[in-house]
């Protein structure tokens, strides 16, 4: 429990540290795209892309093992897979949108 609180401490304090130094001087106007910008973007489309691959292929593969099976179960084996298809691919998505926002 000590060990717990003391990384907790920790990271708190460097949270607080290094607040300051990310901080914009009064007045300054915000400077033009940079590199890490079109880096963020690519690493966030990035990995919402392999996460929503592996995380389809891994439904696929269960569903098609249980209408194998049981293939009497077709059909809301089927309705069920495409939904939740579906749903990983809308996260995706939402990582394009902010993806698209990081560069906006």
């Amino acid at each position: 429990m000590n060990r717990r609180l003391a990384i907790l401490a920790l990271v708190l304090v460097a949270l607080a540290l290094a607040a300051p130094a990310f901080a914009q001087e009064h007045g300054a106007a915000p400077a033009g795209k940079n590199i890490f910008q079109y880096i963020g973007a690519a690493f966030a489309i990035g990995i919402a892309a392999a996460g929503g691959s592996l995380g389809q292929g891994r439904g696929l593969s269960a569903a098609c093992e249980a209408i194998g099976r049981n293939p009497g179960a077709v059909g809301p084996i089927r309705i069920t897979m495409i939904i939740g298809l579906a749903l990983i691919e809308s996260l995706v998505i939402y990582a394009l949108i902010i993806a698209f926002l990081i560069l906006a």
